[in-house]
């Protein structure tokens, strides 16, 4: 069905042929290329080692063994972390002192989904000119495995997740105290993923009361694994049904995070990096960065705290780019995702836990009365389907001068600033489709914008 090469990874559906899906092949070619690019990085070195970790989704005990497998055809030994999350594999690799490491997970992807997202010596994502080698060297397709007494050596590591929230737990505005004297009581959506096994974990070190609702990780996604409002219904429910103080909703691989309020409403997972910020801010002022697809109440909070408000293109090596840049205390991404460099440059949903809870245990607001503390945007999040026929670019270029009188932006696909909304237009990193976001200051508007932008594109389809 598809495979896409991007800065987010190797990425596509099970099944199929050869080059037009992620299959065995195609898991063996892109992991070769990767292990060939790393032993050219590190020329100076001997053995190398990689971090290998997977979340649940069916096919990646598969995808897993072949990548793992291919790393040691290398001659890299490779330490499997097995199931796992993208923020421990992360940290894993500084852990280890690794030379890089490779996460099997399609993230917010449907179940036929899978992927290679791949990392440098640090745990962090590799950039774009970095991502364009290891493309070539996959279709050059002149791999040199190594001979027998070269082949690198297979080791499983199954304590990475507890030493993830060991690290979380000693970082400094972790409130530890403070939550549990708020004795919460918590509703967690796992997706029958590894947030499953993660974050109920770490709610118990901090003495919270867990109600697990599919955190059995199978595999077998029981609504679609993006946290959107649409497909949380069952953990609305939940929450008000258990009375509980709040609700927490990870994707499969754990770096997106949201909340669901007390009664049941959302907290809404642009909100997450705000509530986030605005703690970090009060007790470490400074900069912020998010990308251009996220809500301005992240700028509107900066500013409220002193600090300077930076965007950045979408990708999560785009953002930490650019905090590296501007020196940014808290950054991160309007899908949920909350990247902290005082423990590291990637999202960690773990790291949003404890810092949101922290602000909320010490805020002593309920959950809903700290949304409504904060500044009121509202978006609406719309796809158009990718076909053939459908020239993106030209298309993108057609709108940015509809609107040339505008406040436009060419970073990242075409940004729209208007006076009180925006809209941004871009092709996914992803999936197959122009994804179309717009804000303003009432979800109607918000949805009054989007069709109107959506009705423009049509005519240049």
């Amino acid at each position: 069905m598809t495979l896409i090469k991007s800065i987010s990874g190797i990425r596509g559906t099970i099944g199929g042929k050869t080059g037009e899906n992620l299959t065995p092949i195609d898991a063996v070619k892109y992991a070769a290329a990767y292990g060939i690019w790393l032993k050219k990085r590190h020329t100076k070195k001997g053995r190398l080692k990689v971090v290998v970790g997977r979340d649940a989704r069916i096919s990646g005990k598969m995808i897993s063994s072949i990548v793992s497998n291919t790393l040691v055809g290398v001659g890299i030994d490779v330490i499997n972390a097995s199931l796992s999350t993208t923020p421990t594999v992360e940290m894993a690799v500084t852990f280890e002192q690794a030379d890089g490491g490779i996460i099997i997970t399609a993230s917010h992807n449907p179940k036929q989904w899978n992927a290679l997202k791949l990392l440098n010596e640090k745990g962090e994502f590799l950039n774009a000119s970095e991502g364009q080698e290891i493309l070539r060297i996959a279709e050059a397709d002149n791999f040199d495995f190594s001979p027998i007494d070269e082949i690198g050596v297979f080791v499983k590591k199954r304590s990475f997740i507890q030493q993830h929230i060991e690290a979380v737990l000693q970082l400094d505005l972790v409130d530890i105290k403070s939550i549990q004297k708020a004795h919460y009581k918590i509703v967690v959506d796992g997706v029958h993923s590894s947030g499953g096994v993660a974050i109920p974990a770490l709610l118990r070190e901090l003495g919270v009361e867990v109600v697990e609702l599919f955190c059995e990780p199978t595999g077998d996604f029981p609504h679609n694994p993006e946290p959107l409002k649409e497909n949380l219904t069952a953990i609305s429910e939940r929450v008000v049904a258990e009375k509980a103080d709040l609700g927490i909703v990870v994707d499969p691989d754990v770096d997106r995070l949201a909340f669901i309020n007390e009664d049941g409403s959302m907290f809404g997972e642009e909100y997450t990096l705000v509530a986030c910020a605005d703690y970090v801010l009060r007790k470490t002022p400074g900069n912020t960065v998010s990308n251009l697809s996220s809500s301005r109440a992240l700028r509107d909070i900066t500013i409220k705290h002193g600090g300077h408000y930076y965007a950045s293109a979408v990708g999560e090596v785009n953002v930490v780019q650019k905090m590296k840049e501007k020196e940014a205390v808290i950054g991160g991404e309007g899908n949920g995702g909350i990247i902290y460099p005082k423990s590291h440059y990637g999202r960690d949903s773990l790291v949003g836990v404890a810092l949101f809870l922290s602000h909320l245990a010490q805020s002593k607001k309920s959950c809903k009365a700290l949304r409504a503390s904060y500044p009121a945007y509202f978006m609406s999040k719309n796809k158009i389907a990718l076909t053939p026929t459908i020239h993106v670019d030209d298309i993108l270029e057609k709108m940015a001068v509809r609107y040339s009188d505008e406040e436009v932006s060419r970073i990242d696909g075409v940004k729209i600033d208007f006076k009180t909304e925006w809209v941004h237009l871009r092709k996914s990193n992803t999936e197959p489709i122009i994804r179309i976001y717009t804000e303003s200051d009432s979800q109607d508007h918000a949805d009054k914008l989007a069709n109107k932008i959506l009705d423009e594109i049509k005519e240049y389809i």
